[in-house]
């Protein structure tokens, strides 16, 4: 599983009672009908395919390039207020990462083809958000059955899967976020300096999910 994983999986647990697995799966709901200011996944999704004149790949890069920034921009905000607030930035920065994270990851299942209501696509959604090397240990321990594209198609829908990917994703989001934290609180003695840290950090994570996303879920409509 490796030392990076093992030690998330340590700070995820340790921070369980804060952050329980239910609420990723109120999370992804969440993303996909919209919340707030943020609109539904799929109605995003299409008006970036509009901005791009019909071109999926073109939407699906102005979607990547929409939610990396808000990733950005959330996680400093969550991650301003120095040492005397770590404590309640962590679950704060992981609730805020998640929905912007999912909300990427859903667009981009539905500029592709695929139907957001179906339990085997949302399935995908959450093993995308792990992030591919989290993806492969899984598999490889078969605790995961296959890949993200293969759940996304799969002939049938196992209930079971729900809960090991909710819980899977609740430890692999908290332990980042917690091992972060662990790794950046010397810049969090200067509060701007810990919420650049922060920031930078959530923008690139939301890059790579969106990018394995991108590899992950082929189109469907070109067959």
């Amino acid at each position: 599983m490796g030392v990076r994983r093992s030690a998330a999986m340590i700070a995820g647990t340790k921070l369980a009672p804060t952050v329980g697995s239910g609420y990723v799966r109120i999370v992804l709901d969440r993303a996909i009908d919209g919340i707030g200011p943020l609109r539904s996944a799929a109605a995003s999704a299409d008006t970036k395919l509009v901005d791009a004149g019909g071109d999926v790949e073109k939407a699906f890069g102005g979607l990547l390039r929409m939610h990396t920034s808000l990733a950005g921009v959330q996680g400093f905000v969550t991650n301003i207020g120095g040492l005397a607030t770590a404590a309640l930035a962590v679950p704060a920065n992981v609730a805020g990462v998640t929905i912007v994270q999912c909300h990427l990851v859903a667009g981009v299942a539905h500029l592709r083809g695929y139907d957001l209501e179906d339990p085997r696509v949302r399935n995908a959604i959450l093993a995308c958000m792990l992030g591919e090397d989290a993806v492969a240990a899984l598999v490889k321990s078969h605790r995961l059955p296959s890949s993200p594209m293969a759940l996304a198609t799969s002939p049938v829908h196992d209930p079971v899967l729900d809960t090991t990917l909710s819980k899977e994703v609740t430890a692999e989001l908290v332990g980042r976020t917690a091992g972060r934290r662990a790794v950046t609180l010397i810049g969090r003695r200067v509060p701007f300096l810990g919420g650049a840290v922060g920031g930078s950090s959530d923008a690139w994570a939301t890059w790579q999910i969106g990018t394995y996303a991108g590899q992950e879920l082929k189109d469907r409509r070109r067959h």
